[in-house]
């Protein structure tokens, strides 16, 4: 089977153009709160117009309406505002998930949209690691490409996949189970892993350090991580006991009962961030601290060390985008991945079944 195919490659003067993109963004007061995934998807869509595209209709959803109807679930919104980021014309298919079909990959759903065009892109690498009906079957329908972001996701993240000599991956969040096959993938390529959240306090107890009141996963350490030398844990933490409703930072073999650790310490941050000043290339996948609840210095620091730096770095995940929007880099130096789930997926299988798609 042959490699997927940019659309780059396609003629498509002339034609009508399915594009799925990836605009599940979230909305405040029926307005677009954030419109990165919009910008996102504007290069491929103005490429599309640039070769005389006949029709470009965009297919996206938002949120889980289940199969059903939801009125504030409608893809009005970010018409709109699709509309106030570029001229293109463009035709917006309503919420791909209003159909059972989608969620389904139901054959039937996907041949009533490949009945709309003359081809298909996708360029919606974040819903890639889903088996849904756009994703997976209206690619077979019609000849297929892959967008300028799934293209420029692919690439990244392959190289992620080949790191040199010497790199770091620093690897935080909470989702012990995802993280997991992840770790056993990463520990084969780089010199070092970095862990932080709550994935540390798991290696914390099974290494013997006290972890008190800190979440921990009901799945085991693997015995071939627990004491793997290359996974580095935090050497102090920001401590908080919901009791007394009182902090502090303290070495990891002095967590006392009734607190939880909420985030690297200072002096973890500090010589992390050494770390990646020296280091030729960086992966970043998780915030180091529970984030959404104001624990952001460790994310922070460690994200200011990147950006400010020189090393070469792909990241994602959780809230790790927007610590290093906090900064000014340079973006020809730092990738930032617009997937999630799909980011890790494509880490650990080198593939997703949206790419799989596209192979002819």
């Amino acid at each position: 089977m042959q490699e997927i195919t940019s659309i780059r490659d396609a003629e498509v003067a002339g034609k009508r153009v399915l594009l799925r993109a990836d605009l599940n963004v979230p909305l405040k007061n029926g307005a677009v709160a954030d419109d990165t995934r919009l910008r996102a998807a504007l290069p491929t869509l103005e490429y599309l117009h640039e070769r005389s595209a006949k029709t470009i209709t965009l297919l996206a959803h938002l949120g889980r309406p289940g199969g059903k109807v939801v009125e504030n679930l409608r893809l009005a919104p970010i018409e709109a505002k699709m509309r106030e980021l570029t001229a293109v014309p463009f035709v917006m298919h309503e919420n791909l998930r209003f159909s059972p079909g989608e969620e389904a990959d139901d054959a039937a759903f996907a041949k009533q949209l490949a009945d709309g065009g003359d081809l298909f892109v996708n360029d919606a690498f974040a819903d890639a690691h889903r088996a849904h009906a756009s994703i997976v079957t209206l690619p077979t329908l019609l000849p297929s490409y892959a967008g300028l972001l799934m293209e420029k996701e692919i690439k990244h993240l392959s190289e992620a996949l080949h790191p040199p000599q010497g790199a770091l991956a620093v690897i935080g969040g909470a989702k012990f189970e995802t993280k997991i096959p992840l770790l056993k993938k990463l520990v084969a390529l780089y010199g070092k892993i970095l862990l932080g959240g709550a994935l540390a306090n798991d290696f914390l107890k099974v290494r013997g350090s006290p972890v008190a009141d800190s979440l921990v996963s009901s799945a085991p350490v693997p015995e071939e991580l627990a004491g793997e030398e290359r996974i580095k844990l935090p050497l102090d933490v920001a401590l908080f006991n919901k009791e007394t409703k009182t902090g502090r930072t303290s070495p990891v073999n002095d967590i006392r009962l009734g607190e939880a650790s909420m985030d690297i310490g200072t002096s973890t941050a500090a010589k992390w961030s050494g770390e990646i000043a020296h280091a030729p290339f960086v992966l970043w996948n998780g915030p180091l601290g529970v984030y959404e609840d104001g624990y952001v210095e460790g994310t922070d620091t460690i994200a200011k060390a990147i950006a400010e730096g020189a090393v070469r770095a792909v990241i994602g995940g959780g809230d790790t985008d927007a610590a290093l929007k906090k900064f000014t880099f340079d973006t020809n130096r730092v990738f930032i991945s617009t997937g999630g789930g799909a980011m890790l997926q494509f880490l650990t299988d080198g593939t997703l079944p949206g790419i799989e798609a596209l192979k002819r």
